[in-house]
C-alpha cells in the first residue's frame, strides 16, 4: 500500500480560520503562501489546490473550517521558510536599517472585534514602497506574526500625517471597514496648524476639483476644474495665535493631499508643509485626531469612536479635545 502521504513531514493542508472566512481562494493563498498572483492562479487552475477534497476556482469564497490542500513541495518550502525566519518579537519597535524611518513604536489605541486602532506616528508610511521597507503594514505583521489573517490597514494616511489609523485583523472586518470608507459612512476629523489668521465663525465648506501632476515620487496636487476629482472639506477655527491658526477639518472626501492643497490654495498653508508653500523649520502639523462610525458598520456592533491628540511641541501643543462640531450649517467659502 502506498503510504507516502502518511510519511509527509509537513501536512499540505491549510485550515480556514474564522478571521479568514469569506475570502476568495485566490486571496487566501496569496496571504498564506506569499506567492505572486500568477503562480497562485496556475496552481488552482491546474488542479494542484483542492478545497475540502474538491477542485475549486480562484474566486470561490472559503468557509470557516474548510481545508485547503496545497502541493506537498510548497508546504515544505513554507515550513522551511518559517523555521529560518528571524525572531520578530521586537521588530515593531526596531525598523529595518534600509529605508527605516526611525519612528517610535506603534501605539495601539483600541483592539477588539477585528479592529486595531493605531496612533500612527508622522514619518511612517501606511504601506511599504520604493525606499520604504518600514511601514505600518510591516510593523503590524511583526507584532502579530502568528495571526492567520495578516493585520491590514483599512485605509491610509499620508506618510507625514500622524493620527488615528484603523487596521483589520479579520477579513470580515476589513471588507466592512473598506465599504464604510468608500461610502463615506466614516466620519474623519483632522487638526492642523496653518500659517495666517483663519476666519472665525463657520464651519466653512471648501469644495474643489483636484488632480495630480508631476512624475511618480514627486507628484503634487493642483486644482483642475475640467479633469479633477471632487474634493470637499468642512473647516472651522479652533484657536489662533499672532501668526498661525489651529483649525479642525472634517473630511468628506479623501483625495491625496486634499487638506494641504485646499487650505494652501486659500492662503493658509500648513505649517511644515514646504511642498505647498508652508513655512519650514517644523514637521508637518497635520493630525487625524478622530474617526467615528455609526452602529452596524460591523454587524451587531454599536457606534464607535477612536481618537488621539497630537504630540506637538509648544506653541502648537493641543492638550484637550476640540469642542463638539457646531450644529449650524456650513457657510460657503467667500474670503
Amino acid at each position: 500500500m502506498d503510504t507516502s502521504e502518511e510519511r509527509q513531514p509537513h501536512k499540505p493542508l491549510l485550515e480556514v480560520s474564522a478571521d479568514e472566512a469569506g475570502q476568495k481562494l485566490f486571496q487566501f493563498l496569496i496571504r498564506r503562501t506569499g506567492l505572486p498572483g500568477g503562480a497562485v492562479m496556475k496552481l488552482v487552475r491546474t488542479g494542484q489546490v483542492r478545497v475540502d477534497g474538491k477542485r475549486s476556482k480562484p474566486y470561490d469564497r472559503l468557509a470557516q473550517g474548510s481545508m485547503v490542500r496545497i502541493p506537498p513541495r510548497l508546504a515544505e518550502e513554507l515550513q522551511n521558510a518559517s523555521a529560518q525566519a528571524p525572531d520578530t518579537a521586537d521588530t515593531a519597535a526596531a525598523p529595518d536599517s534600509v529605508g527605516a524611518s526611525h519612528s517610535p513604536p506603534l501605539v495601539i489605541i483600541a483592539k477588539g472585534d477585528g479592529i486595531l486602532a493605531i496612533d500612527k506616528p508622522a514619518g511612517l508610511p501606511t504601506h511599504g514602497g520604493t525606499g520604504h521597507t518600514d511601514s505600518i503594514a510591516s510593523r503590524l505583521s511583526a507584532m502579530l506574526p502568528e495571526a492567520t489573517f495578516a493585520p491590514t490597514p483599512a485605509h491610509r494616511l499620508d506618510k507625514d500625517t500622524s493620527g488615528v489609523l484603523l487596521a483589520a485583523t479579520s477579513y470580515t472586518a476589513l471588507t466592512a471597514l473598506q465599504q464604510a470608507f468608500q461610502t463615506r459612512t466614516v466620519e474623519k476629523r483632522y487638526l492642523a496648524w496653518v500659517s495666517g489668521k483663519f476666519p472665525s465663525g463657520g464651519p466653512y465648506s471648501l469644495e474643489d476639483s483636484l488632480a495630480k501632476s508631476g512624475r511618480p515620487g514627486s507628484q503634487k496636487m493642483h486644482t483642475d476644474a475640467s479633469n479633477g476629482k471632487r474634493a470637499v472639506s468642512h473647516v472651522r477655527l479652533v484657536r489662533s495665535t499672532k501668526n498661525a491658526s489651529l483649525v479642525e477639518v472634517r473630511l468628506l472626501t479623501g483625495r491625496t493631499h486634499q487638506i494641504r492643497l485646499q487650505l494652501a490654495s486659500r492662503g493658509f498653508p500648513l505649517i511644515g508643509d514646504v511642498k505647498y508653500g508652508g513655512p519650514g523649520g517644523s514637521p508637518l502639523l497635520l493630525h487625524a485626531w478622530r474617526i467615528a462610525f455609526p452602529a452596524d458598520v460591523l454587524p451587531g456592533r454599536s457606534a464607535q469612536e477612536y481618537f488621539s491628540l497630537p504630540c506637538w511641541p509648544e506653541p502648537y501643543a493641543v492638550m484637550s479635545r476640540p469642542d463638539e462640531w457646531p450644529r449650524t450649517p456650513t457657510a460657503p467659502w467667500s474670503f
